[in-house]
């Protein structure tokens, strides 16, 4: 272990020198400056911070929530509704009109007329292109063979045995001259480059090198110095500010929040409960007795007013006819038989009777009072005789 440790201090030791004399000298004097001007503004900042979300939270959202609602209504459902209900069916209206007086009658027109009159134009300069391109390639070729003897022999040669030569011997002159101005800036830059570089370059690298480079050292430690001093005094900073607000809102919570609740729980629900066991509870109760005595009141005027109506209507017309229940069994019965009184008019079979057409129902109709009791009579008597009664089983 005791190996370890000074293994590990001699280890230390090297960067703890690397550092320098000046970083160590300056560094706590530094990080106290900046704490010092640090610590307000971090205060402020994080009391802007609360302020601000409060802010945001109370006003800025609902007002935001308000105004964007407000937006919707005056502007987007207005919008909405004028494009749906008015511009669509517009557009639709002009586009239907549109097509009826434009698309369709231009369609025509192409289709008819200035397609066959294209293809008669297209046709007949088709045949005129046939006879101008011949005539073309004859005046082409004869020209080729004039400006091939006249203009492109005579060019040949000249460039061959006059200008070529020409030339080559302006081109080897250019060569010579351009060797000499070569040489001549070759000696003119080596003299420029040794005089700048003697004057200007060794000067300036030796600023650089003995005074703007510890200058810049300097400045580096220092700055760096500067930085993690400000990062060190913003963090306790925050440490100090959180624990000014655990500190405010402790005494707030004391001094506020805790009277209130007591206030709250121990006054303000015991009056509220009895203020609705003794005032709200019976008076809700007396609104629900006189609801229910006025919709009993209203129920009773209706069927007074019903009735009164109905003994007006008896009176004035008398009492209405009774509804009498109808025999089924009897109603199918006679409907069968008389749908096979006509098949046997039709020589059909008897079991194409069973199947119930409107003329069987209106049989049904015509046999149900026969099938009535002791009400046949005056059935009889009001419709007449049933005139396939003599038929039925």
């Amino acid at each position: 272990m005791c190996m370890v440790d000074l293994e590990k201090a001699s280890g230390a030791g090297p960067q703890r020198d690397a550092e320098g004399c000046l970083a160590v000298a300056i560094r706590l004097p530094v990080r106290i400056v900046v704490l010092v001007l640090v610590v307000p503004v971090r205060m402020v900042w994080d009391a802007l911070v609360v302020a601000g979300r409060f802010l945001r939270d109370t006003v800025l959202r609902p007002v935001g929530r308000a105004l964007a609602w407000l937006g919707r209504a005056v502007f987007v459902w207005p919008l909405v509704g004028l494009w749906r209900y008015v511009v669509v069916p517009l557009a639709r209206g002009v586009g239907w009109l549109g097509r009826v007086l434009l698309v369709v009658p231009a369609v025509w027109l192409y289709r008819w007329v200035l397609a066959p009159v294209g293809h008669g134009i297209a046709w007949f300069l088709t045949r005129v292109g046939v006879v101008l391109a011949a005539i073309g390639r004859g005046v082409y070729a004869g020209l080729a063979w004039l400006g091939r003897y006249l203009a492109v022999v005579p060019a040949v040669w000249l460039y061959r045995w006059v200008l070529m030569p020409v030339g080559h011997g302006i081109a080897w002159c250019g060569r010579q001259v351009a060797r000499g101005v070569r040489l001549v800036l070759t000696g003119v830059g080596f003299v420029l480059y040794w005089t700048v570089r003697v004057l200007l370059v060794l000067p300036a690298l030796a600023v650089w090198r003995w005074v703007l480079t510890p200058v810049g050292r300097v400045l580096a430690v220092v700055g760096r110095e500067v930085a993690d001093a400000a990062g060190h005094a913003w963090r306790i900073a925050g440490h100090l500010s959180r624990a000014v607000g655990r500190f405010l809102g402790t005494v707030l919570r004391w001094t506020v929040a805790e009277p209130a609740r007591w206030v709250y729980r121990s006054v303000l629900t015991p009056v509220g409960h009895a203020v609705r066991d003794a005032v709200v509870r019976p008076l809700a109760e007396a609104g629900r007795s006189v609801g229910r005595a006025t919709r009993q009141a209203l129920a009773s005027a209706r069927l007074t007013a019903r009735q009164a109506r109905a003994d007006v209507r008896r009176m004035l017309f008398g009492e209405p006819a009774e509804r009498r229940p109808v025999d089924r069994a009897g109603t199918y019965a006679c409907a069968n038989a008389y749908s096979r009184k006509e098949d046997r008019a039709r020589n059909l079979p008897a079991d194409a009777g069973m199947i119930l057409t409107g003329r069987h129902r209106e049989s049904v109709s015509r046999c149900a009072p026969r099938h009535r009791g002791d009400a046949s009579g005056s059935d009889r008597r009001t419709q007449g005789e049933v005139p396939w009664a003599s038929d039925s089983p």
